[in-house]
C-alpha cells in the first residue's frame, strides 16, 4: 500500500469512527470535546443547485449513484468516501448505518441515501447537519474523501422554510470555514462567473485561493462562439490551484443511462478533439480532476499531521481527567462493591467533620445559634407579664390559700419562680432544632461536595436518609437534655441566692416617752401593699436572670455534647450496621449510576480508544517514504 493510501485510508477510518460517536464536524456533535473529524483534511464540494455537482461527482466515481430532481435533493452531507481496489474486483458500496450489507446494484444506493434521508428529515424538503457515510470500493476510483453539501440556492420554494437560504449557507460555512478543508467550487460555464454562489463563498472563506479547486462544468452547452478560456487560463478569477473543466453527460444520456465509462470517454474525445480546448487537455475532465483533488488531499493530510497528533494528544489528557473524575466502573464483586461504598462513606464523613471543625464553612452557624438566636430568644421571654403587680397579687394570694402568709410568701415566691422558670423550656429546644437544621444542612452538602458520590444518586439518597435519621435521634436525646436542665433549675432552687438578699423589716412596735405604745407611722403600713409585692417581683426576676445567664451557657453544652460531638462520632453507625449486613443484589442496587453519567463515561472511553488507535496508526504510517 503507498503512502498515499495509508494516509487517505487512515483518514476515512477515522472519520467513519468519530462519525459513530457524535463527532462528524459541521459544527456539531458534543461540544464539551474537541472534534477531531474538523481537525480531518476534507474536500467539501460547493455549488448552487443545477451547477451539475451530482455529474461532476458521478463522474469521479463513474457511478450513477446520485438522487436527482428539482429542487434541494442533498439534503444532508453525504461523506463519499472513495477506495481503489484492485483490477478486476467486483465494485460494491457500504453505509455507515448498514455496516454488514454490501450494495452491488448502485440503483439501491440511491435509494438507500433517499431513505436514509427521509429518516432524519422526514418527507419535507427541510435539511439536516448529520451526515450520511457512503464507501465506494472500486478499481474505476482514486483514494478519495469528498463530502458533498446542499446546494446553495437564492430563494426557497413552496414546502420549504424561509430561512432555507440562510441554513444551508450557514451549513456549508461551517465545513468550508475550516483551515483544513478543501473547496470543490463547482460554477457552471454557460452563466457568468461573477455570478456564481460558489466561487462568491470561496472567495470570502479563501480569499487568497488557496484552499480552492474550481470546476467549470457544461463546458459544451455554451453559446456557439463562446468559450470559457478566460476563467479555466485563471484571467477572469485566478486561484492557487488550475481550474478543471468538466463535460457531464447530457440530461438525454441520463435519460438512457448511458454507461460512466463510456461518458469519461466521451468526455476526453470531446477536449482532445476541441479547438478551444484541446491545449489544456491534459488538465481538463473528470480523471484528472479526481487525480488531482487525491495529490492534494494527501499531501495536507501530511502537513497537518502535527497539528492533528497534537489535537489528539491533548483529547487523550482531557479525557483521561474526565474518566479520573467519574471514577471507574463499579465492581461486581459484593466485597468490592461494600469497600466501594465504605470509602465514599468515609469521603463524606470526612468532608463533614471539616465542616464543623472550620476546613470549611458552615460549622460556624452553629456558634451563631448559640452566640446570637439563643440570647435573643431569652431576652423575648415575657417576665414583664409574668412578674406584674396585678400577676404577683394573684400568684402570691392563690399560693396563700385560705391562710395568708406571715412574714415571707414563699409559697408565692416558688410559684412565681417556677411559673418563670418554664418559658425556658421553648429557647432551650428552639435551640437544639436550629442546631439539628444546621446540621442536616451540613450533611446534604458534603453529600453534595463529595465526588465519588456524585455517580451515585440512589447511594446518596440512602446515605442522606441514614444521616438524618441519626440526626433525629440526636436531636431527641438533646431535648431530653435540655429540658432536664431547665427543670432541674425549677427543681431545687438555690436558697443562698435569697439568703443573701436584704431581710424585710418585721412591723415596728413605737411607744412614747411615757412608755405608751403609740400608733406606727403611714411608712410601716406598706408591708403588704403594692411596695411588698413589687420587692416580691423584684427578687424573683433577679432570681430568673440569673438562672437565665445559667442556661445560656449550659444549652449550648448539652446540644455539642448530644448533637454535634455524637454526629462526629457516630453519625453513619447505624448505616454501617445495615450496610454490612446487605447482599450483593442489594449493593449492587446502591451503586446504580446515573444513566447519563455512565453514558458519559462509556462515550469518553469510547472516544479514549479511538484517539489512542488514530495516534498510533498517525505514528505508523506518517513518516512512510
Amino acid at each position: 500500500m503507498s503512502t498515499m493510501e495509508s494516509l487517505i485510508g487512515l483518514v476515512n477510518r477515522i472519520q467513519r469512527a468519530c462519525t459513530v460517536l457524535g463527532d462528524y464536524g459541521g459544527g456539531t456533535g458534543d461540544n464539551a470535546f474537541n472534534s477531531l473529524w474538523e481537525a480531518l483534511p476534507t474536500v467539501a464540494v460547493v455549488g448552487g443547485q443545477s451547477s451539475g455537482k451530482s455529474s461532476v461527482l458521478e463522474s469521479i466515481v463513474a457511478r450513477d449513484f446520485l438522487p436527482r430532481g428539482s429542487g434541494i435533493v442533498t439534503r444532508r452531507p453525504l461523506v463519499l468516501q472513495l477506495h481503489k481496489t484492485d483490477d478486476g474486483t467486483e465494485e460494491y458500496a457500504e453505509f455507515l448505518h448498514l455496516p454488514q450489507r454490501k450494495f452491488t446494484n448502485f440503483a439501491m444506493v440511491r435509494k438507500e441515501i433517499e431513505d436514509e434521508t427521509d429518516r432524519i428529515t422526514g418527507k419535507s424538503k427541510q435539511i439536516s447537519p448529520v451526515p450520511i457515510h457512503l464507501s465506494i470500493f472500486s478499481p474505476k476510483v482514486v483514494n478519495l474523501t469528498l463530502v458533498d453539501l446542499p446546494g446553495l440556492t437564492k430563494v426557497a420554494i413552496e414546502g420549504q422554510p424561509e430561512t432555507i437560504v440562510e441554513d444551508i449557507e450557514t451549513m456549508v460555512r461551517t465545513y468550508v470555514d475550516k483551515p483544513n478543508c478543501i473547496i470543490l467550487a463547482i460554477s457552471p460555464a454557460n452563466q457568468d462567473i461573477a455570478t456564481s454562489d460558489a466561487i462568491k463563498l470561496a472567495k470570502d472563506v479563501d480569499p487568497t485561493g488557496e484552499r480552492t479547486f474550481g470546476v467549470l462544468t457544461k463546458l459544451d452547452l455554451m453559446d456557439k462562439g463562446t468559450n470559457a478560456l478566460e476563467v479555466l487560463e485563471g484571467r477572469s478569477y485566478r486561484l492557487q490551484h488550475p481550474w478543471v473543466g468538466i463535460v457531464n453527460r447530457s440530461q438525454a444520456d441520463i435519460n438512457k443511462n448511458v454507461d460512466m465509462m463510456l461518458a469519461r470517454r466521451k468526455e476526453r474525445e470531446y477536449f482532445d478533439t476541441s479547438p478551444d480546448y484541446g491545449h489544456l487537455a491534459s488538465k481538463m475532465g473528470s480523471e484528472y480532476l479526481a487525480k488531482l483533488l487525491s495529490k492534494n488531499l494527501e499531501s495536507v493530510i501530511r502537513s497537518r499531521i502535527p497539528s492533528i497528533l497534537s489535537l489528539i494528544n491533548k483529547s487523550i489528557e482531557e479525557l483521561e481527567r474526565e474518566l479520573d473524575r467519574m471514577g471507574r466502573p463499579v465492581a461486581i464483586d459484593a466485597g468490592a462493591q461494600l469497600y466501594t461504598i465504605l470509602e465514599m462513606c468515609r469521603a463524606f464523613d470526612k468532608i463533614f467533620k471539616e465542616h464543623l471543625d472550620g476546613g470549611r464553612p458552615g460549622g460556624d452557624r452553629i456558634y451563631g445559634v448559640f452566640d446570637n438566636q439563643l440570647p435573643a430568644a431569652l431576652k423575648k421571654l415575657p417576665f414583664d407579664r409574668h412578674l406584674s403587680l396585678q400577676s404577683v397579687k394573684r400568684i402570691v394570694s392563690e399560693a396563700d390559700g385560705y391562710q395568708p402568709h406571715l412574714i415571707a410568701p414563699e409559697q408565692g415566691y416558688r410559684r412565681l419562680i417556677e411559673g418563670a422558670l418554664g418559658y425556658f423550656r421553648g429557647p432551650a429546644e428552639a435551640s437544639v432544632d436550629a442546631v439539628h437544621f444546621v446540621l442536616k444542612e451540613l450533611v446534604r452538602k458534603s453529600i453534595s461536595e463529595t465526588e465519588e458520590l456524585k455517580r451515585f444518586p440512589s447511594l446518596q439518597v440512602e446515605l442522606a436518609t441514614a444521616a438524618n435519621s441519626s440526626l433525629e435521634k440526636f436531636r431527641e436525646e438533646s431535648k431530653k437534655s435540655v429540658i432536664r436542665l431547665v427543670d432541674m433549675e425549677s427543681a431545687y432552687l438555690t436558697a443562698d441566692f435569697f439568703r443573701k438578699l436584704p431581710i424585710e423589716m418585721e412591723r415596728p412596735v413605737v411607744t412614747n416617752s411615757k412608755n405608751q405604745t403609740a400608733s406606727p407611722s403611714p411608712a410601716t403600713l406598706d408591708q403588704y401593699g403594692d411596695g411588698h409585692f413589687r420587692r416580691i417581683a423584684s427578687n424573683v426576676s433577679a432570681y430568673v436572670n440569673m438562672v437565665s445567664d445559667t442556661l445560656r451557657n449550659t444549652i449550648p453544652k448539652a446540644c455539642v455534647y448530644c448533637q454535634v460531638r455524637q454526629a462526629k462520632l457516630a453519625l453513619l453507625n447505624y448505616f454501617y450496621g445495615q450496610i454490612s449486613k446487605r447482599e450483593g443484589k442489594q449493593l449492587g442496587l446502591l451503586l446504580d449510576e446515573d444513566p447519563a453519567l455512565m453514558g458519559r463515561r462509556l462515550e469518553c472511553a469510547k472516544r479514549l480508544e479511538l484517539y489512542k488507535k488514530a495516534r498510533d496508526e498517525i505514528d505508523a504510517v506518517a513518516w512512510v517514504r
